[in-house]
C-alpha cells in the first residue's frame, strides 16, 4: 500500500509539472525543430546557390575565353541579379567591366566597377575594383575622382599600384611634383625583382626625377 501511495505521488507530481511546464516545453522543443530545419534549409539553399552560380561563372569564363563581349556582359549581368551573395558575383563583375573597357563601352564597365565597391564583402575585390575603376576616371580625364578613389585605405599588396595611378592623375591635374613623389612612393613599394619597376622608372626619368 504505502507503494502504491508514493507511485500515486510521484504521477500527481507530474502530472502537476506537466501542467504548469509542459506547454513551455513543447514550445521549446518545436523551437529547436524549426530552427534545425531553418538551418538545415538554408544551408541547403546556400549551397545551391553557390552551385548554380559557379556553373554560371564557368559559362563566363569560357564566353571571355571566346572573346564574345555581349556573351559575357549578359551572363555577368544574369549573375549578378540572380547571385549577388555569392562570391562569384564581385568577380563576375570585374571580367564583364575588363570586358566593356576593352570594347569602349566605359559607361558600362564604371557601373561593374562601382557594384563592386558597394556591394562585395571582399576587400580584394573592391580594392581591385577601386583601381580599374582609377584608371578608367584617368583615361576619361576625371583625376579629381581618380584620387578620391586613390586615397582610400588599402592594403600594403596593392600600395605599389595605388600610388601609381595617383601619380598618373596627378600629371593629369599639371602637378608634376606631387607626381614624383607618388612615383617614388610607388617605386620603393616594389620588390627588386618586379618588371613593373621599369614602367616606373620611365615616368621618373620624363620628370627628370631620380630612381632608385
Amino acid at each position: 500500500m504505502a507503494y502504491d501511495l508514493e507511485e500515486q505521488e510521484k504521477l500527481d507530481a507530474l502530472k502537476d509539472a506537466w501542467n504548469r511546464y509542459g506547454n513551455l516545453a513543447v514550445g521549446a522543443l518545436a523551437i529547436l525543430v524549426i530552427g534545425f530545419a531553418g538551418m538545415q534549409w538554408w544551408n541547403y539553399y546556400q549551397h545551391k546557390q553557390s552551385a548554380e552560380a559557379a556553373s554560371l561563372f564557368g559559362t563566363l569564363q569560357t564566353a571571355q575565353q571566346s572573346n564574345q563581349p555581349k556573351l559575357v556582359k549578359d551572363t555577368a549581368a544574369a549573375l549578378i541579379d540572380k547571385y549577388a551573395g555569392t562570391a562569384y558575383a564581385a568577380r563576375a563583375a570585374l571580367i564583364s567591366a575588363s570586358s566593356n573597357s576593352q570594347a569602349g563601352d566605359l559607361t558600362s564597365a564604371q557601373a561593374q566597377l562601382q557594384w563592386v565597391l558597394d556591394h562585395s564583402r571582399e576587400n580584394g575585390m573592391k580594392q581591385l575594383a577601386s583601381l580599374r575603376l582609377a584608371a578608367l576616371l584617368i583615361e576619361q580625364k576625371k583625376p579629381a575622382d581618380a584620387i578620391k578613389l586613390l586615397d582610400a585605405p588599402h592594403d600594403e599588396a596593392f600600395a605599389a599600384r595605388f600610388a601609381d595611378l595617383k601619380g598618373d592623375a596627378l600629371m593629369q591635374q599639371n602637378q608634376p611634383a606631387q607626381a614624383r613623389a607618388s612615383y617614388t612612393i610607388a617605386l620603393e613599394k616594389l620588390d627588386a625583382q618586379s618588371p613593373f619597376r621599369k614602367y616606373i622608372e620611365v615616368k621618373l626619368d620624363a620628370l627628370g626625377g631620380e630612381t632608385k
